[in-house]
């Protein structure tokens, strides 16, 4: 299995949705579905033209198989909508995307990296807490679809 993760360039904006819209698909029948289903590929793109978003795409024997979108705030590198393709997962796609975002976020000097993860997805918060992540902040946040979603404020020290 060849394993390749970089940077996203803008002709990779609607793989970087595809594969989101994949992963996310399955978090569609949640009481409070996720606002990812409904996030067209333009916000992407138009936050990483900003400048205000940066996006990694994961490639498995040239094949695209996981994303995440990350952006740098202070000495942090926070990161969202990691997503790995149904037929990609088991192999340890969003530990190895993970672990490329901390190399990223060490090589321009930034001391953690966080995240928020939906409090009931105990999977993915022992994803996180299986590579050193803990909970910094526990609480409520209303999503873009103007929902309540009780959320967990994760960190890794770098």
């Amino acid at each position: 299995m060849a394993i390749m993760i970089k940077l996203g360039k803008e002709s990779e904006v609607h793989i970087a949705h595809q594969l989101m819209q994949e992963a996310f698909a399955e978090y569609s029948i949640l009481e409070v579905p996720s606002s990812a289903m409904t996030e067209s590929a333009d916000v992407l793109r138009n936050a990483w033209r900003n400048g205000e978003e940066q996006f990694i795409v994961c490639y498995e024997n040239e094949t695209p198989v996981g994303s995440s979108r990350f952006k740098l705030l202070g000495d942090s590198l926070y990161f969202s909508r990691v997503s790995v393709s149904p037929q990609a997962r088991g192999k340890g796609i969003a530990k190895q995307m993970l672990a490329w975002l901390e190399e990223y976020a060490q090589s321009v000097d930034r001391k953690t990296m966080t995240c928020k993860v939906r409090s009931s997805l105990e999977s993915n918060v022992r994803l996180y807490k299986s590579i050193g992540f803990s909970i910094i902040e526990e609480g409520a946040i209303v999503n873009p679809n103007g929902f309540l979603v009780e959320t967990a404020v994760m960190e890794k020290k770098l």
